[in-house]
Parts: structure tokens; sequence; C-alpha cells
């Protein structure tokens, strides 16, 4: 797999995560700024993993864009926002980049 693609996933995966962390932010679309940061989150996550789906297959992106995404999300919200992650949820975490390493090790995607 060409290390292009991964950094345009990769790119994918942290504009969401900024896109959902200002989301928390935007409380409810009341503030600009956050909201702003919402919508070209969201815009540069789509487009990216678009940009990555010319050359990996849709559901080795999107489970790698998706569990990662959903971790940062959830550690954002442990350090930006504080909110409270039990032995459960580091489990679950651990789970899901445990997911995504087997998806790598053996996916044909390679």
């Amino acid at each position: 797999m060409k290390v292009g693609i991964l950094l345009i996933l990769a790119l994918a995966i942290l504009s969401e995560v900024i896109g959902t962390t200002s989301l928390k932010a935007s409380e409810g679309f009341t503030k600009w700024g956050p909201s702003v940061l919402v919508v070209v989150g969201y815009a540069a996550s789509f487009y990216l993993l678009s940009l990555s789906l010319r050359s990996l297959p849709l559901g080795f992106a999107y489970a790698i864009w998706s569990g990662l995404g959903t971790v940062g999300a959830v550690l954002m919200g442990w350090l930006v926002w504080r909110e409270a992650l039990s032995v459960g949820g580091f489990i679950g975490i651990a789970l899901i980049i445990a997911g995504v390493v087997v998806l790598n090790i053996f996916s044909e995607a390679h």
C-alpha cells in the first residue's frame, strides 16, 4: 500500500476528529467559530476519504476511518472536555485499535 494513500486516510481521520470535537464546542451550532470548524472538518474528512477510496477497498478504508475516528473522538472528549472514561472505555478503545491492526495484517488491500 502506498504511503501517500495512508497519509490521505490519516488526514481524513484527523479532519473527522476535529469536526466531531468542534461539534461539541459549537453548542448546538450557536457558536460561529466551532460551527465553521464542524462543516470544514467533516467536508475535508469526506473529501479525503473519497480520495483514499480510489486505491483502497471501501470496507477496509471505512473500517479504519470510522474505528480510529471513534477512538480519536473518545480521547478528545476525555482530554479536552474532561469526560469520564472508565476501565471499560479504555478496554473498548484497545479492542477498536486491535481490530484495526488485525484488519491491516489480514486484509488483502495491501
